[in-house]
């Protein structure tokens, strides 16, 4: 398995903007796909965008047109950047990976990061 650290996350005012960053341990087979979730207080984790190796994005809608993914194959590292925030984005940031196509359902994730709170005021 990959190892993950998250981090970024942070309080902002809403209309504020936070990069999150997810950094691998190494990319291999157990990494073609990255998604980052989220999970707030009560709530169930929900996947918000995911990439996979070739580059396709895939976005939830509450977030599409605000955040976006991408990656860095030469730092490991895979990026949220997160603009036009909204107090309900205030949840867990988790980063996790997957060998093999994305899906949009963390249960078929098998590596997860420990996670970093975004925190969003009105």
């Amino acid at each position: 398995q990959v190892q993950l650290v998250e981090s970024g996350g942070g309080s902002v005012q809403a209309g504020g903007s936070l990069r999150l960053s997810c950094v691998a341990s190494r990319y291999t087979d157990s990494a073609k796909c990255i998604g980052w979730f989220r999970q707030a207080p009560g709530k169930e984790r929900e996947a918000i965008a995911t990439i996979y190796t070739n580059g396709v994005t895939t976005y939830a809608d509450s977030v599409k047109g605000r955040f976006t993914i991408s990656q860095d194959y030469a730092a490991s590292t895979v990026y949220l950047q997160m603009n036009s925030l909204k107090p309900e984005d205030t949840a867990m940031y988790y980063c996790a990976a997957k060998s093999g196509y994305c899906y949009f359902a963390p249960e078929r994730f098998s590596s997860w990061g420990q996670g970093t709170q975004v925190t969003v005021s009105s």
